[in-house]
C-alpha cells in the first residue's frame, strides 16, 4: 500500500493501531482503513466503544481540572495518542495559559499530528518515546526542557496502562515514575477491566481482546485490586479507586468497564 506524504515511513498500514482506532472511536481523521476495519470489527461486538473512549476523554478533563485546582501547572501525558479534541494543553492552558504539558507516544501517527498542533506552542512539545522505557523518557531532552522536575507535575495514563502486558512490568514501569515524581505531584490512571461485566458478556470481551491482539496493543483487562495497586505509596484522591463513571462525575458519562483513579504523592 502505497503511503502519503504526511505518513512517517515507519508505519505499517497493513496493521491496525490501537492508538489510531482510539483516534477512529473519538470522531478523529488520523487513521487508516486497517484501523476503521478492526474499529468497527470491535463497534460490532461492542456498539458503545465510541461511548467509552468519549467516557475516558471525559475522565482526563476532570482529572486535569482537577490538577489545576490543586495548583498542579505541569503535566506529563504518557501514551498520549492522536491529537483530537480535548487535549491536555488546551484543557489546561484555557485555565491557566501559563501550563506547560508534555506528550509521550510511541505512535508516529500520534507525534507527528501533535508536533505540528503544538507548532506555535513553546509551552507543549510531543515526545516519540515508549512509556514502558520510563528512564529514556524521563532523561529526554524534550521533557526535560519543558517541564521543572523540582515541583508538582500531573503524570497522566488514561486509557493506556491497559495495553502494557504483565511481561512488561507494568508495576514497574508506573513505580519509576512515581518515584520521580516530586512531592505534591500526581498519578491519574484510567484502566479498562472484566470486573462489573456479565457473564454472558465475557464471550465478547474475549473477542475484542483478539481482535487487539492483530493490533501493536494487545488489550490486558485488570481487576479492582491490581489497579489499585498502581497506586502503592500515593494518596488517593476521594472516591479512590472507582468505576470511570463515579470519579468525581459533572456529566452522564457512558457505561464503560474501567477503574480510574488519581494519587497524591506526600
Amino acid at each position: 500500500m502505497e503511503q502519503a506524504g504526511w505518513v512517517p515511513s515507519s508505519v505499517d498500514l497493513d496493521r491496525p493501531s490501537a492508538a489510531r482506532m482510539y483516534d477512529y472511536y473519538l470522531g478523529g481523521s488520523h487513521n487508516f482503513a486497517v484501523d476503521r476495519e478492526a474499529a468497527k470489527a470491535v463497534e460490532a461486538i461492542y456498539p458503545g466503544m465510541a461511548g467509552a473512549a468519549r467516557a475516558n476523554r471525559s475522565f482526563l478533563r476532570r482529572a486535569v481540572r482537577y490538577l489545576l485546582d490543586q495548583g498542579v501547572d505541569q503535566f506529563l501525558d504518557l501514551g498520549s495518542g492522536i491529537p483530537t479534541v480535548g487535549n491536555v494543553h488546551e484543557i489546561a492552558q484555557q485555565t491557566n495559559p501559563a501550563a506547560r504539558v508534555v506528550y509521550v507516544d510511541a505512535e508516529p501517527v500520534a507525534v507527528a499530528h501533535s508536533t505540528a498542533l503544538l507548532e506555535d506552542n513553546p509551552l507543549a512539545t510531543a515526545v516519540h518515546a515508549d512509556l514502558r522505557d520510563p528512564d529514556a523518557v524521563l532523561g529526554h531532552d524534550g521533557v526535560r526542557q519543558v517541564l521543572d522536575f523540582t515541583r508538582p507535575i500531573g503524570v497522566l495514563m488514561v486509557a493506556v496502562l491497559h495495553f502494557v502486558p504483565d511481561s512488561d512490568d507494568p508495576c514497574g514501569v508506573v513505580a519509576r515514575y512515581r518515584d520521580a515524581l516530586p512531592s505534591g505531584g500526581y498519578l491519574a490512571i484510567s484502566h479498562g477491566t472484566l470486573e462489573g461485566i456479565p457473564e454472558d458478556g465475557l464471550d465478547d470481551t474475549e473477542r475484542v481482546q483478539a481482535i487487539y491482539r492483530r493490533t501493536d496493543s494487545p488489550l490486558v483487562l485488570r481487576s479492582h485490586v491490581e489497579v489499585t495497586g498502581f497506586f502503592t505509596g500515593l494518596t488517593l484522591v476521594e472516591p479512590g479507586v472507582v468505576a470511570l463513571p463515579e470519579w468525581r462525575p459533572d456529566s452522564d458519562d457512558a457505561y464503560i468497564s474501567a477503574y480510574v483513579g488519581v494519587g497524591r504523592k506526600p
